[in-house]
């Protein structure tokens, strides 16, 4: 009897060892397989990104009187916006509307374009004032926060700066834009427009 256990003993023991190489090189095949997984996982699509300003709004403006002096004074305003889609949502058009206390009656419009190489959006502003669109300011959406960048030639105080713009509370009814002005390479910025816009849900199905 004793040496029949010691056989099965034996017999396990190189069943054990034979096993276990075995499974470390499954464990290591899953291991490169979910790594392989992570390097090749897709980029973000942003083409949807803008969805969320499809529709109409109320806006309440926010305006710095003064840019890059160390102002403090802000002028309030209410305004309107519609927004809707263009090329299935790959682009999207905002007319906005507004009576500033000093800037009298503006009509403005926001083309907003996506890049599908680049998954960016590029945002281009133009007044009825002017009758062109500026320099385009383009970024993208990360963990729901939009940042978007570009230089202006030509600052309040005649030197190029950065502007930037920031979007939050996209996946709200009340979205908050907020502009602002770099002159130290985007070290600091100074916050001069801020924008909360508050959706005018009777109309939003007409809108979509």
């Amino acid at each position: 009897m004793n040496i029949k256990h010691i056989r099965t003993y034996l017999m396990a023991c190189s069943l054990v060892a034979a096993f276990l190489p075995l499974q470390g090189l499954a464990q290591q095949d899953s291991e490169a397989a979910t790594t392989g997984m992570q390097r090749t996982a897709p980029e973000h699509d942003g083409q949807h990104d803008f969805d969320f300003e499809v529709g109409t709004w109320k806006i309440h403006l926010k305006r710095l009187d003064h840019r890059l002096v160390g102002s403090t004074n802000w002028v309030e305003f209410d305004g309107t916006s519609v927004t809707r889609k263009v090329w299935g949502g790959r682009a999207d058009l905002e007319e906005f509307e507004t009576d500033s206390p000093d800037g009298g009656h503006i009509e403005g419009l926001t083309l907003r374009l996506y890049d599908p190489q680049t998954h960016q959006w590029s945002l281009y502003w133009g007044t009825s004032k002017s009758g062109a669109m500026g320099v385009p300011t383009v970024g993208e959406f990360k963990n729901g926060r939009g940042e978007f960048f570009d230089t202006e030639p030509s600052g309040p105080n005649g030197r190029s700066i950065l502007c930037r713009f920031v979007w939050t509370n996209t996946n709200t009814d009340t979205p908050h834009f907020e502009q602002s002005f770099s002159e130290d390479g985007g070290k600091t910025w100074e916050v001069n427009w801020i924008t909360d816009q508050t959706r005018v849900k009777d109309e939003s199905a007409r809108a979509h």
